[in-house]
């Protein structure tokens, strides 16, 4: 346990940024598996509307440093391309 009163202080802030991160992650996670299961069944209009709010997830924690800005992109790619192949 740390002595000094800054490095408690580090300690919860690390601790809430990193709950915070937590919470973000699974948003994003739960988004492209909305997606994921859409394109499973095949169902076009199912995924482009989960597209578009799992690409409003990934860009927020983008924005917030939760994700790497082109770990972000190379996710929306993937899944605009997963997207547009359903017939």
């Amino acid at each position: 346990m740390a002595n000094i009163k800054s490095a408690k202080k580090r300690i919860l802030v690390e601790r809430r940024n990193a709950e915070r991160n937590k919470a973000i992650r699974s948003r994003v996670k739960t988004a492209i598996k909305k997606v994921n299961a859409a394109i499973a069944v095949g169902d076009k209009a199912a995924a482009s509307s989960a597209l578009t709010s799992a690409i409003s997830e990934i860009s927020k924690a983008a924005s917030k440093g939760v994700y790497h800005h082109k770990t972000a992109s190379r996710k929306i790619s993937r899944m605009t391309i997963a997207v547009n192949k359903i017939a």
